[in-house]
């Protein structure tokens, strides 16, 4: 349920001190959820392959040479999709 302001017998200090706080309220809402849409994608490796259109072997020998990073927790392997994206070289064609 909002708040109700009354605005009867409110100076302008005390009114724009409630404006104040309703714009900060909202502005750490909206910062709570850029900071949640910011966190690190974790990527499995069926969904690494799809990304990158690469069969399961592949990905694998590219994790044994270094050329992406794997994380794991227990039997479980993960890819950062940014480091995915980063590893992507431009090639020179012609």
């Amino acid at each position: 349920m909002e708040n109700t302001v009354q605005f009867i017998q409110t100076t302008p200090t005390q009114l724009a001190e409630l404006i104040n706080n309703g714009v900060k309220s909202q502005l750490d809402d909206l910062k709570k959820q850029l900071d949640l849409n910011t966190q690190e994608e974790l990527l499995t490796r069926k969904e690494t392959c799809d990304l990158l259109k690469i069969d399961s072997s592949t990905l694998w020998h590219w994790t044994n040479k270094g050329k992406v990073i794997c994380y794991g927790i227990v039997n479980r392997r993960y890819y950062k999709r940014s480091e995915i994206m980063k590893s992507l070289t431009k090639l020179k064609i012609g």
